[in-house]
């Protein structure tokens, strides 16, 4: 591969185009290994970027490609349906929280965010309530990075900041102390609800990563603290928005997290492991209340449509990864996945540098006290023969719901060795 002209014209994820990280060349892909142009392979504890939750070359994801492919590719959404969105979306009412009866097909989890947001804000002009334009997210928030998204990530330790003239200015809450199984303390909703009690009549809504917050900092809290937002959002007439987009699909050991709390938000953004990392695809799903309030309104319709919005060969491949994962016991292995990295993880826990180790469904965290130097722990856990992608403080696994315990003990082997020679 021409590495140099990688190195002096791509520009790759949150990186310099005038001092670049290593990047390395990649020619194939099976079950849970990356196999690397140089001949090595490497166990894939990320599911690249948490979306190949059942590994990669996939058979059954790769008939429903070549299937659809040999039907349609694409063809436009604006006046014509197709069966693989039809089947997916009835798929994805079935197996989402309730009430989430409504939905729209788009590109990317960023793009879900936008709409969700366009969704609450359009409803509540549609109400005669304009001045409903306002979101209460949580600080160590992400939602993604288009304009919209960034406007809710964590205005201070997010990665958006030097944006901040620029975006639309929303208020933030507190994040979540209260650790995931616990129950959630007055004090710790306090401020969440004093902003909400004084704010409602601005507010459109809540947004928020239930249960895990995703790239703001991998933290896990409490099922009764968003039992308790979903509650005040009830009570002060605000909408919830629940970012679904990285926990959907089981990684936090229910389908959904929401499933967490038992609740039904008024809105849901689903991605990543939508198509099982095979194509991009998202979805925003709403509830009736939602969908026949913006359509009463002025316009009469949402004021959204991409181009690729319900790609018959995304959702073709959507529709084959969900019945993969139905069919298969994905709990009990995302459960075991869960027991096995709290349990090797756990060597760290007393390791100078180390400030916490957490787990929840296939999630594996470890934060450390200072940051780490990334293509440093990259090199050391890639020799060893494992691939993960450090930022700031934390190392973390989100591995295929399909690694087997041999390769997830290596996995955990390699970050514990190469954690403890660098604390």
């Amino acid at each position: 591969m021409d590495l140099e002209f990688d190195r002096n014209h791509i520009w790759h994820p949150y990186a310099s185009l005038l001092n670049p990280p290593p990047v390395y060349p990649v020619v194939r892909a099976e079950g849970v290994r990356i196999f690397l142009e140089d001949g090595r392979d490497l166990i894939d504890g990320m599911s690249s970027w948490w979306s190949a939750l059942h590994g990669y070359n996939v058979p059954e994801l790769n008939h429903a490609l070549r299937a659809q492919m040999e039907q349609m590719s694409h063809v436009m959404f604006g006046g014509l349906t197709h069966q693989p969105a039809i089947a997916l979306c009835k798929k994805l009412v079935e197996i989402t929280p309730p009430e989430l009866n409504r939905v729209f097909l788009a590109d990317s989890g960023s793009v879900s965010v936008e709409v969700a947001i366009k969704m609450a804000l359009q409803f509540w002009h549609a109400q005669g309530k304009p001045n409903k334009n306002k979101l209460l997210a949580l600080r160590n928030g992400y939602h993604g990075d288009t304009f919209g998204a960034m406007a809710t990530c964590d205005p201070v330790t997010g990665m958006h900041h030097l944006f901040a003239g620029q975006l639309n200015q929303h208020l933030f809450a507190p994040a979540p102390r209260t650790p995931f199984g616990q129950p959630c303390s007055d004090e710790d909703i306090g401020e969440l609800e004093k902003l909400v009690v004084h704010n409602h009549d601005v507010l459109a809504g809540v947004i928020l990563e239930p249960i895990v917050q995703g790239a703001g900092g991998m933290r896990f809290y409490s099922a009764d603290y968003l039992r308790r937002v979903k509650a005040l959002c009830d009570e002060y007439d605000l909408l919830l928005i629940a970012d679904e987009i990285a926990t959907g699909f089981g990684r936090s050991g229910q389908l959904f997290a929401c499933d967490h709390a038992a609740i039904s938000p008024d809105i849901l953004t689903l991605g990543k492991a939508l198509t099982g990392g095979t194509l991009t695809l998202a979805a925003a799903l709403c509830s009736d209340r939602i969908a026949e309030g913006i359509c009463h309104g002025e316009a009469g319709v949402f004021m959204h449509g991409p181009t690729f919005m319900g790609n018959p060969l995304a959702c073709a491949v959507a529709n084959a990864s969900i019945d993969l994962l139905l069919s298969s016991p994905w709990q009990q292995k995302v459960e075991s996945i869960e027991t096995q990295l709290k349990a090797q993880l756990a060597a760290l826990e007393q390791a100078e540098g180390v400030a916490d180790v957490r787990a929840l469904g296939a999630i594996g965290v470890v934060e450390m006290r200072e940051p780490v130097n990334m293509a440093r722990v990259q090199e050391a856990l890639i020799e060893r023969g494992v691939w993960l992608r450090p930022f700031g403080k934390l190392v973390y696994t989100m591995p295929p719901y399909t690694i087997a315990e041999a390769d997830l003990t290596q996995l955990t082997a390699s970050m514990v060795e190469v954690l403890g020679e660098m604390a």
